[in-house]
């Protein structure tokens, strides 16, 4: 969803605070108080001006109440109130009465930047930069330019220690907990499963390089039993369909034995081709197209 635009200003008891939500088991994960992971009043929101009239809580900026960042005319900031929830981020202008609300998803992108104060000249100091992505994720196309704002959130500094740290921590964890929405492009991923499914035209000899490998079944069970096995092969009877070495050696001619006999496919003795096996013994005269056989 995009950001939304706020008039009426947050209460803390809007949310539950991260110590006490930390402190024990929540009664319900259920329509409870965002859980407020990050809070303050005295943030400087700094943005370029040509891009302000995007961040509602800069519209003191377009009648000239705002503060320029002093040798910078294209820069900005103006006071603001930051809630950084479990929900979304929410910038207030509590002088303008009206803030933004942005959902994490619109976070593009948010890092530690080190910058001149733009409150205090010539000192540095660091803040929160954020690329936001201000248009609807899911009501945009392709074609669509991305609209990108970019956003600097100064926090206050006690002494020598500065919240940036506090700041950061709060949005990345949060972030967390919102991933990119899904698109329609990717659903075809989405259900699809963990099987390993080999496509493609698979022979008898099985996938190159693969010996005796062939595709899995669309439905999810075993894959068809192998030509001739006429079952399939188990730890019992691999040895009938591999060799040692894991060369495939049942063949299509085992699929045929049943059908061509007891003796198909075996080989014969002299002693068996002697007493007439066959019809071929020393009964009977060799037909004079054969050769005879020679000791």
């Amino acid at each position: 969803m995009p950001p939304t635009t706020l008039h009426v200003q947050p209460q803390l008891n809007f949310f539950t605070a991260l110590e006490d939500h930390q402190s024990h088991t929540p009664e319900t994960f259920y329509d409870a108080k965002p859980v407020l992971h990050y809070h303050s009043a005295d943030i400087t929101a700094l943005s370029a001006r040509d891009q302000v009239a995007r961040l509602p809580f800069f519209s003191s900026a377009t009648d000239g109440t705002a503060t320029e960042v002093e040798g910078d005319g294209s820069a900005v900031n103006e006071q603001v109130t930051a809630y950084i929830s479990s929900e979304n981020v929410t910038i207030f202008n509590s002088n303008a009465n009206i803030g933004l609300s942005i959902p994490y998803p619109a976070i593009s992108l948010h890092a530690i930047q080190r910058l001149d104060d733009p409150c205090h000249p010539g000192q540095q100091v660091q803040g929160l930069y954020m690329q936001l992505e201000l248009l609807d994720p899911l009501a945009v196309s392709d074609d669509d330019e991305p609209d990108v704002v970019e956003l600097t959130l100064i926090p206050p500094t006690t002494g020598n220690t500065s919240d940036i740290q506090k700041l950061f921590d709060a949005v990345s964890n949060c972030s967390n907990l919102h991933p990119d929405p899904s698109f329609e492009g990717d659903e075809d991923m989405e259900d699809g499963d963990d099987r390993i499914v080999f496509e493609g035209n698979v022979g008898y000899e099985g996938i190159s390089g693969l010996p005796g490998v062939q595709r899995g079944a669309a439905d999810g069970s075993l894959p068809p039993p192998f030509p001739g096995s006429g079952g399939w092969i188990t730890a019992e009877n691999v040895s009938e369909y591999f060799d040692e070495d894991g060369n495939w050696i049942g063949g299509e001619e085992a699929g045929n034995a049943e059908s061509l006999g007891d003796g198909a496919g075996r080989i014969r003795t002299r002693e068996e081709m002697d007493g007439g096996v066959n019809g071929d013994g020393d009964n009977h005269e060799l037909d004079d197209n054969k050769r005879p056989r020679t000791d």
